[in-house]
């Protein structure tokens, strides 16, 4: 699977972006669909990921309420919606497939990665 995120940028604390990732080159519908970020001198962390169908969803506490995340299998699409942002949530962010089968919260059962996509939010 051939991933391309898009849609990041620079925008102030309490904007909203949207994320997309574009995927192509197996079954878009047989992977389950991750967003990760990874900030500065940090590890890479999970921040959205929704299963094959769309039926299940995954959030850690640090973004609940802010990001959501949706799929286009007809366009072959994940979104990531990112809300009330904060300086905090500036980081790099990736889109990543994994087999279906795979548990959504689990980075190391994303096998295929986007090249990432810069956010920036300033104060």
């Amino acid at each position: 699977v051939q991933l391309q995120a898009s849609g990041g940028g620079l925008v102030q604390a309490g904007d909203s972006l949207r994320l997309s990732c574009v995927a192509s080159g197996r079954t878009f519908s047989n992977y389950h669909m991750g967003w990760f970020r990874r900030a500065p001198g940090q590890e890479r962390e999970i921040v959205a990921a929704i299963g094959w169908a769309g039926g299940s969803t995954y959030w850690p506490d640090s973004v609940k309420g802010r990001f959501s995340i949706s799929r286009d299998n007809a366009k072959n699409t994940v979104y990531l919606q990112m809300n009330s942002l904060k300086p905090e949530d500036t980081a790099v962010y990736y889109c990543a497939a994994a087999k279906y089968g795979s548990r959504l919260s689990s980075i190391n059962e994303y096998d295929y990665w986007g090249q990432g996509t810069l956010v920036t939010v300033s104060s």
